[in-house]
């Protein structure tokens, strides 16, 4: 992946996701940024851990993205 530029993901942000999560949410919330994200379905509350990599390959849309102020 030489050359690609990280998303920018940060904890709060609510994305939806190409496929659907076996409860029939498509929705989540980001709670950890690094490495692994780990994100949490608004449906069903189930946490998951997703590598980086995987995971900004699976965003379909930004549903709601956080304030960067808290930085």
């Amino acid at each position: 992946m030489a050359g690609h530029e990280p998303l920018e993901l940060y904890v709060g942000d609510v994305v939806e996701l190409r496929k659907t999560h076996p409860c029939g949410g498509k929705t989540w919330r980001i709670l950890r940024v690094g490495a692994d994200i780990g994100i949490e379905c608004l449906t069903c509350k189930r946490y998951v851990l997703v590598a980086r990599r995987h995971f900004e390959s699976r965003i379909k849309r930004f549903i709601k993205r956080s304030p960067r102020d808290m930085e």
